[in-house]
């Protein structure tokens, strides 16, 4: 239930969501749903960006990387959301792109971001909130959300930092509409700088790489179809539809 205490976003969220809270808790801008909760980082690299500093640092550098390389982080044109169409967006950091994507499906849809980083969080909810663009504090490997919500759910750069990423695509997977589409971006080690130091440091620093091919299976297991993996850069782009 919503009441007049509700910003005009979560009274959109809240019926999306499978449990409602019968407090919803919405005092830093963002709706959490983890209350007293904090999940311990992956590594120092998540530890870093989760701090008030990190969050900071980190919206400098996702707007500095966006300017100088915009097609590392533009969804592939098959993906795009639907105009007053539901989007996802994991570990959505400072919320930038999450409200690019509010623009995209204008004032008849929904955008979402989603983090644990409560610091990410208020810096998004301060600079991005809107009539259709809201952040939730949830678990990405539990999903709030009821299945077949969004019709995009997507992740720029975040998901090599969650812990268990592949539990992260199967529920994503299960928050789609059918025909919806899964579009995520992640770095990638392959023959490049990110390799070398992967090799060297091992997984000291909680960051996880991925395999085009073994995404794909996981993906092709989880039941979906139109599964695509590319490179741009070094990036790795995994684009997959759910089927109708």
């Amino acid at each position: 239930m919503t009441d007049r205490s509700t910003p005009p976003v979560f009274a959109r969220v809240l019926p999306l969501l499978k449990s409602v809270p019968d407090e919803p808790d919405f005092e830093h801008g963002y709706l959490d749903l983890l209350s007293g909760e904090s999940g311990a980082p992956s590594g120092p690299i998540q530890s870093f960006w989760e701090s008030g500093p990190g969050s900071g640092l980190y919206d400098h550098v996702q707007s500095i990387a966006r300017r100088v390389a915009p097609a590392w982080y533009r969804i592939p044109a098959r993906s795009r959301p639907p105009e007053g169409g539901r989007v996802l967006d994991i570990g959505c950091g400072p919320g930038n792109a999450t409200a690019a994507l509010g623009r995209q499906v204008g004032p008849g849809g929904l955008a979402i971001g989603l983090d644990i980083s409560r610091p990410m969080l208020a810096r998004a909810a301060r600079a991005e909130t809107s009539d259709n663009v809201g952040f939730v504090r949830a678990d990405a490997r539990d999903l709030p959300f009821s299945e077949g919500t969004f019709d995009l759910v997507t992740s720029f750069a975040a998901l090599q930092l969650i812990p268990a990423p592949e539990e992260v695509l199967v529920a994503a997977c299960g928050a789609l509409v059918p025909g919806g589409w899964l579009a995520v971006m992640v770095p990638t080690p392959h023959d490049g700088f990110l390799h070398v130091v992967s090799r060297l440091v091992g997984d000291r620093t909680g960051l996880a790489f991925f395999d085009p091919d073994q995404i794909a299976e996981q993906l092709d297991d989880a039941g979906m179809r139109s599964v695509h993996t590319h490179r741009t850069g070094p990036v790795l782009w995994i684009n997959a539809q759910r089927p109708a």
